[in-house]
């Protein structure tokens, strides 16, 4: 019997700051749909953008 490994049939998203694509994370399973972010960096990266 061949074991499949679980990583590679992990749903994928692009990262709206950086446009890198990335992969489900348990922490994310409630909120998967949410989730537009690939890190904590990108997301801070794209809120920081205020006219100043």
């Amino acid at each position: 019997m061949m074991m499949v490994h679980k990583k590679l049939t992990l749903p994928t998203k692009i990262c709206a700051t950086c446009a890198r694509p990335f992969a489900w994370r348990k922490k994310w399973e409630r909120d998967w749909d949410a989730v537009r972010y690939c890190s904590d960096k990108c997301r801070s990266a794209s809120s920081g953008k205020r006219p100043g």
